[in-house]
């Protein structure tokens, strides 16, 4: 097979098909809704001021995005240096994630020129969303901080990188403490909204209940994100990444087993307090019961079994079970439990236009992610640092 055909082979795979396709699309959508506005793609209006990109893109992404400040802070800070591999596919994706929520932020907010605004222009420390904009500002520095040396050494930049490596430790602390104020700050966000909240997802523990699930996301996206890279970027892993694998899936899966429990007692607890017992007994309660004990109860348990039996398999579809259960949950705040009061044909129902804006974002992340892990020491040691660890 000549050279030609086989960058044809490389470069028209599905995958790098249906990407381009939809990299296409998005570019489309970010002229239309940039050019004609809000009220051009979205389904967004006086009732409903925010939809898909705040509900999914935002709230979803910051919470997946957390297997940066768990993983880093397990292996720099708990002592769990035997799982020290994984921290830069962790990092780069929490990286990636953060970046790219600012990014959707900016179809939800427009003119992207005025983000920095907040930090001149704002009303202090009396403002809940200064808070987390600062926060967000902060840890998305903290991130790149934490994967410059990767793309240092790939650059050969080495005296810059040994420094920036130095400060691994005062970075990780920095970054675990302004994960816990914007965590659960984006759940405090809603406190403010008690009328509009269904009362079975509105609590006084609404910040709580965000950072804890938080850490259970975290945990979950790290393995999730080893399970679909394993095939795709197999040749780019170590023997030392690969050989950490499995006893980073038990260990990270018996984590969140207890997480995950203790997430179920705090909200059955914020129901008690509000004493709310008999809205379960309705539809919405049966739709609460439901996130509840299927996407946090069950993998609970199910995250036991596996760790018990030593079964990699439902490890790996109880980490998806769980991811799938946080985006539940932070929709059902933002979206589906809110303004649940309005009639039906009153209630959001984002466009076609928001969710190709969203497809694209989570597309461009996947190839962002793709092109630096081929690229870069991610998934290995660079020959020249083999020694340190």
């Amino acid at each position: 097979m000549t050279t030609e055909a086989v960058s044809k082979n490389t470069l028209f795979t599905p995958f790098n098909v249906i990407a381009g396709l939809i990299l296409v699309m998005g570019a489309f959508l970010t002229v239309w809704r940039f050019g004609w506005g809000l009220g051009a793609v979205t389904n967004l209006d006086h009732n409903n001021p925010w939809g898909i990109w705040i509900g999914f893109d935002l709230l979803c992404g910051v919470a997946l995005a957390a297997g940066g400040y768990v993983t880093s802070s397990a292996v720099y800070l708990f002592g769990m240096k035997k799982h020290h591999a994984a921290v830069r596919p962790a990092i780069l994706t929490a990286f990636l994630g953060y970046l790219f929520v600012v990014i959707a932020l900016n179809y939800d907010l427009g003119r992207p020129w005025r983000l920095p605004y907040p930090f001149v222009v704002q009303s202090g420390t009396t403002s809940m969303l200064f808070e987390v904009g600062l926060c967000v500002a902060l840890y998305l520095t903290v991130l790149f901080l934490e994967f410059s040396p990767a793309a240092l050494e790939w650059l050969g930049y080495k005296k810059l990188r040994n420094t920036i490596h130095g400060c691994t430790i005062a970075l990780t602390i920095f970054g675990v403490v302004l994960s816990t104020l914007h965590q659960s700050s984006l759940g405090a966000l809603y406190l403010v909204a008690p009328s509009k909240l269904h009362p079975l997802w509105y609590s006084t523990y609404l910040p709580t209940f965000f950072f804890i699930s938080s850490v259970a996301a975290g945990m979950s996206m790290v393995m999730l994100e080893g399970w679909l890279s394993h095939k795709p970027l197999h040749s780019k892993m170590s023997k030392e990444y690969l050989g950490q694998h499995d006893d980073l899936y038990y260990s990270f899966a018996k984590g969140a087993s207890w997480v995950l429990l203790g997430y179920c007692f705090i909200k059955v607890i914020g129901i008690a307090v509000d004493n709310e017992w008999h809205l379960l007994a309705t539809g919405w309660g049966q739709w609460f019961l439901f996130e509840l004990l299927g996407f946090a109860l069950l993998p609970s348990l199910l995250y036991a079994i596996g760790v018990r039996e030593k079964n990699l398999k439902l490890i790996r579809w109880t980490a998806l079970l769980t991811v799938l259960g946080i985006v539940l949950n932070r929709l059902n705040v933002s979206l589906i439990a809110f303004n649940y009061h309005l009639p039906s044909e009153m209630r959001y129902v984002p466009s076609w236009q928001e969710v190709g804006v969203t497809l694209f974002v989570c597309t461009m992340l996947v190839v962002t992610f793709k092109f630096i892990a081929t690229r870069m020491p991610i998934f290995h040691d660079h020959p020249a640092y083999k020694d340190e660890h």
